[in-house]
């Protein structure tokens, strides 16, 4: 016999030899997976969106299953989904608080000015990289709706001023825009954080009003108007403290100037009473070199 036939007959035998020592090893350590998984994955939207905390819809209903999750931490499914999960399980379907993305700016273009005009990519994050997009303020939305582009449950559309809007209703705190914004100005925030304030910029008073109208000018009035510890003024910036959101009132939004400080409720944002009004609706020209 050949020393070449013979190394084939060794290798196969070592191969059936391998093959049956891996099958015994398959089922003696084989880990039965709960079947009730693929039937709570099924019942879930398929979205894999990650709003739930979990990587995607399988690891959630894994968790779901273990008891580790409850039902209604899916934002995405529908009441009667969650309800018939919880019913599939003979669990309770527990209560989530609702959270959506917020947005820290409101410098439209009619309130906001640039200092140079970007021609180039229609993208946030491609304006950063060339030069910051020509806003004068560095912390402002560029309004080219990276986000809008990102959102797949079509929660956010661009107004007239290229200013992000969210959808309360349809947002389901997803976070892919917070991760396609490059000036972080996207956070998610449980629905009860009433008293927000829509402004990032870190510019002191008088440079943070000539770049923007509705800009946060550090005066300090909502920090002294509202309950001790709800709003301290940090780096040039109003900072809500919402550990102590069950002191939050409207009563801090009254007295600032800007209107950067307002309150939310559902769809409408609420300015103070002090607040500029502002009536322009067309594009602020482009600031001359300085």
């Amino acid at each position: 016999m050949s020393p070449v036939l013979i190394a084939a007959l060794f290798m196969a035998g070592l191969g059936v030899v391998l093959g049956g020592i891996l099958a015994l090893a398959s089922r003696k350590l084989a880990v039965q997976e709960d079947p009730r998984i693929d039937a709570v994955e099924e019942m879930l939207p398929h979205a894999n969106c990650g709003a739930c905390g979990f990587p995607g819809c399988r690891p959630f209903a894994e968790a779901v299953v273990s008891g580790e999750a409850p039902p209604s931490k899916c934002s995405v499914n529908t009441q009667e989904g969650t309800q018939a999960i919880a019913e599939f399980l003979g669990v309770d379907a527990g209560s989530a608080e609702k959270r959506v993305a917020r947005l820290a700016c409101q410098g439209g273009n009619h309130v906001a000015r640039f200092k140079a005009a970007y021609d180039g990519e229609p993208s946030c994050r491609a304006a950063v990289s060339a030069g910051g997009g020509g806003k004068a303020c560095s912390w402002g939305c560029l309004g080219f709706g990276d986000c809008m582009k990102s959102c797949t449950f079509d929660a956010i559309h661009m107004d007239e001023h290229d200013l992000p809007v969210v959808d309360v209703d349809k947002c389901v705190a997803c976070n892919d825009c917070v991760v396609a914004c490059p000036l972080n100005l996207f956070s998610l925030q449980p629905l009860e954080h009433k008293l927000w304030v829509a402004c990032k910029s870190l510019a002191e008073g008088d440079e943070a009003l000539s770049e923007c109208e509705v800009a946060c000018t550090a005066c300090g009035r909502c920090a002294a108007d509202a309950a001790p510890g709800v709003v301290s003024i940090q780096n040039n910036l109003a900072v809500v403290d919402y550990s102590r959101n069950e002191h939050a009132s409207r009563i801090a939004i009254e007295r600032c100037p800007t209107g950067a400080i307002v309150w939310l409720e559902g769809q409408s944002v609420i300015q103070g009473a002090a607040a500029k009004k502002i009536v322009r609706k067309e594009p602020l020209p482009i600031l001359p070199d300085r």
